[in-house]
């Protein structure tokens, strides 16, 4: 039985699909983070059969909640405080994210200004449509699905 030593205050991101850990683990930046970091994979799950979690030791104001959210909004975030479970967030898409992800039109002007970011506005939240700022260049889907 593997045993993964309790939060005393921190975060635990549950239900995330199955081999998605470590690319959200690199999105969030929690690489960059000095902090203790735990990812299980493939933890059995009546609800998904499997799936990942990620523990984090540090603050929740650490963490983008916007980019996880983009990522897969329908990842729980539990807040641990004292070893216990102080709340749990239900993530959604954002209406905007900004240097997530780049602009793929050549004519458009992050093309051309490198300095310039890349923001996406959430078009079709059924659909989970986002489209580019300046030049209203689409992206559809998610990388976890």
């Amino acid at each position: 039985m593997l045993n993964v030593g309790a939060l005393h205050e921190g975060f635990v991101l549950d239900h995330i699909k199955a081999d998605k850990a470590m690319t959200i683990y690199h999105d969030l930046k929690l690489d960059k983070l000095d902090c203790t970091v735990a990812i299980i994979k493939n933890a059995k799950s009546h609800k998904m059969g499997v799936k990942d979690i990620i523990k984090v030791e540090c603050p929740i104001e650490n963490l983008d909640l916007d980019i996880l959210g983009f990522i897969d909004h329908n990842i729980t975030v539990n807040i641990i405080k004292d070893e216990k479970i102080v709340e749990k967030r239900i993530l959604k898409l954002p209406k905007q994210i900004t240097n997530v992800i780049k602009c793929k039109n050549p004519r458009c002007i992050t093309s051309i200004e490198q300095g310039l970011d890349h923001v996406f506005i959430l078009a079709d939240p059924e659909k989970e449509v986002y489209r580019c700022k300046y030049c209203e260049e689409k992206y559809r889907g998610k990388r976890n699905k």
